[in-house]
C-alpha cells in the first residue's frame, strides 16, 4: 500500500466525532461539565475536534490522536482500530452509549481486534514489585501467587500487566496496564475484550464478590476484606456482559466502585438492572486510597 493510500484511509476516520469514540470505549461524560469525560487515561477536556488531558499534560486533535492517547499506540494502529470499529458507517455522534447510561452498550464492533498482550520481562520484576508494595502498599503474600500464575507480570517498559481472564479459567481475554514511573499512566492491551472476562483475586470457594474499577483496587479490597473474591471491571461499567452469569449463579455481589460521582452513578444503574447487587462504598476515594491511608 502506498503512502497516499494510507493517508486517504486516515482522512476517512480522522473526523469521526470524539464523543462517538469515547462513548464506544465506555468513557463517562461528566455530569456537571459537558466538556469533561472520564476515561481509562483519566479525565479529558473535549472541545471538538481537540482534547486535553491536563493530568498528563497531553492532548491532540481528531479521532486518530484520541485513540493513540487512550491506547498508547502508534498512528497506523489507531487508524486500523477506527476502521475496524467505527468507520463502517454504522455510528454517528451519540449513537454508541456507555454501559452506565443504558445498562448495555448499543455499539457492536465491526471486527474484533486480535489480542496483543505485552511480552513478560523478568528484568522489570523488581521494579513493579517495588511499585506495588512501596507505593501501593499491597501485601507481597497476595502478589506472589499472582506472579507465579502469570496473572500479574512486568513488561519491557516496566508496566504492571494484570491479565483479564474468561471466568476463573486461564484463557486471557485482555490486560490492564499500569505504569510504574513518576507519571500516572494506565491503559489496556490492544485487542482487550473487557466484556468477556476480568481480573480477579480471592478464595475460590467464596460466594461473595466485590466489583472494583481496577485490578489494583481489587487487590486492595481483598487485602482489607479477605472473605471476598474481588473482581476488576477495568473501568466504570454498569453491566459488563459476564455480570449476568454471576448474578444467575447466586453469588452475593457488591458494587465497590469509587466513592465519587461516576462511581456512585454507575453503581445506581447497576443495582437498578440487578436489584440483588448491593453497594459497598470504599471508605476513601477508592480501595487503594483506603488501604494506603489506613
Amino acid at each position: 500500500m502506498s503512502f497516499g493510500d494510507f493517508r486517504r484511509r486516515a482522512d476517512r476516520v480522522r473526523d469521526i466525532p470524539l464523543g462517538t469514540v469515547l462513548r464506544f470505549r465506555g468513557a463517562k461524560p461528566d455530569r456537571c461539565d459537558k466538556a469533561k469525560w472520564h476515561t481509562e487515561q483519566g479525565p479529558l477536556s473535549v472541545t471538538e475536534p481537540k482534547f486535553t488531558n491536563w493530568q498528563q499534560d497531553n492532548g491532540g486533535g481528531g479521532a486518530i490522536d484520541l485513540v493513540m492517547h487512550l491506547d498508547d499506540v502508534g498512528f497506523r494502529t489507531a487508524v486500523e482500530w477506527l476502521e475496524q470499529q467505527l468507520a463502517a458507517g454504522h455510528f454517528t455522534a451519540g449513537e454508541a452509549t456507555t454501559n452506565c447510561s443504558s445498562g448495555k452498550s448499543s455499539a457492536t464492533p465491526v471486527e474484533t481486534r486480535q489480542l496483543q498482550l505485552p511480552a513478560p520481562d523478568d528484568r522489570m520484576l523488581a521494579r513493579i514489585c517495588h511499585y506495588l508494595t512501596a507505593r501501593r502498599h499491597l501485601a507481597p503474600a497476595l502478589l506472589e501467587p499472582l506472579l507465579r500464575s502469570g496473572r500479574l507480570y512486568a513488561d519491557s517498559r516496566g508496566n504492571v500487566v494484570f491479565l483479564l481472564v474468561a471466568g476463573k479459567a486461564k484463557r486471557p481475554v485482555g490486560a490492564e496496564l499500569r505504569g510504574t514511573g513518576p507519571r500516572v499512566w494506565r491503559g489496556m492491551a490492544p485487542g482487550t475484550r473487557k466484556d468477556l472476562g476480568y481480573f480477579w483475586i480471592g478464595a475460590k470457594g467464596s460466594r461473595q464478590l466485590v466489583l472494583c474499577e481496577s485490578a489494583i483496587d481489587a487487590i486492595s479490597c481483598h487485602q482489607m476484606h479477605s472473605q471476598y473474591i474481588c473482581l476488576s471491571t477495568a473501568g466504570v461499567r454498569a453491566n459488563p456482559r459476564w455480570l449476568s452469569g454471576l448474578v444467575h449463579r447466586g453469588y452475593e455481589i457488591h458494587c465497590g466502585f469509587d466513592s465519587d460521582e461516576p462511581g456512585d452513578g454507575c453503581a445506581d444503574r447497576m443495582m437498578a438492572i440487578y436489584p440483588a447487587i448491593k453497594r459497598m462504598r470504599p471508605p476513601a476515594h477508592d480501595w487503594n486510597d483506603a488501604l494506603v491511608s489506613g
